[in-house]
């Protein structure tokens, strides 16, 4: 597994999303995924499987130090008041003491002020609870805000990213202010599976359709993807991505894919204004 760089962190290129998924689902699917080679495992406090995933985890009998945990603050918990326990509960679950990476979730759905919600962040991080901090689904304006209140270097964004969503502009703004891009969603909830595109690449270089975008997502500079499956069958292939290159041309070609309107996660009182080319 490749390892994106950002200040001290190394985070795995490839990160096993768990959105969506049932106590159930985690306890099937992740530890094929840990056989799998998967490190970096991506969850949130909303998400309600941190739990599953802390047993997981312990149970593979891997040491704590080779996993990157990343979980997320949820907008209810942004006040100073709720801020840190929160985090002491996401720690009880994952059963560990430190967790790689946090991030606020979103932006709205709180008058918390931002400042208050970064200086939750650096307290946890001081406090060692935290090794680096981060926000998830911010737009420019507000990223550059964070950076700015942050004490600590901010290590990602996290935001929706695949073929059909321009994120041009987010992501240079992104790279130019020192963090990483985290893009979820890669699969754009399965409409990658039937362009006749990627169809064609995939044929061509023998992969899979995910492997594909994967490979295309990882082989940006400063992006790390989360991939998120339920198919054990899938799991060794989408990590499979690191013994291949995607041409220019290939390169071209799924970038011109992007389309007006492709943006599909957008709950409303929770995302921002959006930023417009």
């Amino acid at each position: 597994m490749h390892d994106v760089h950002v200040g001290h962190a190394a985070i795995p290129a490839i990160g096993f999303g768990t959105y969506g998924m049932s106590a159930a689902d985690i306890y099937r699917v992740m530890p094929a995924a840990i056989d799998a080679g998967y490190r970096h495992i991506d969850t949130a406090q909303i998400y309600r499987n941190e739990g599953e995933i802390g047993d997981c985890v312990v149970d593979s009998g891997i040491p704590r130090n080779e996993f990157f945990l990343t979980t997320k603050v949820w907008v209810s918990h942004y006040a100073e008041r709720n801020f840190e326990a929160s985090v002491d509960e996401s720690l009880r679950k994952l059963k560990t003491d430190y967790i790689d990476l946090l991030l606020l979730h979103w932006p709205g759905g709180s008058d918390v002020p931002l400042a208050e919600q970064i200086a939750g962040l650096n307290a946890v991080a001081r406090a060692g609870k935290v090794r680096h901090i981060g926000v998830s689904n911010f737009n420019r304006a507000l990223m550059t805000e964070a950076v700015r209140l942050s004490a600590k270097p901010l290590a990602t964004n996290q935001f929706e990213y695949h073929p059909y969503l321009d994120q041009s502009v987010l992501i240079e703004s992104t790279l130019q202010a020192g963090l990483v891009v985290t893009g979820y969603c890669g699969m754009a909830i399965g409409r990658v599976f039937s362009d006749p595109t990627l169809k064609e690449i995939a044929a061509r270089h023998d992969k899979t359709i995910a492997q594909i975008v994967l490979r295309w997502l990882v082989q940006q500079r400063g992006v790390v993807a989360l991939s998120r499956t339920s198919r054990i069958d899938r799991l060794a292939q989408n990590i499979a991505v690191f013994d291949f290159e995607l041409d220019r041309a290939d390169m071209a070609a799924i970038h011109s894919l992007t389309t007006a309107g492709s943006r599909i996660v957008d709950p409303p009182g929770l995302a921002p204004r959006w930023d417009s080319r």
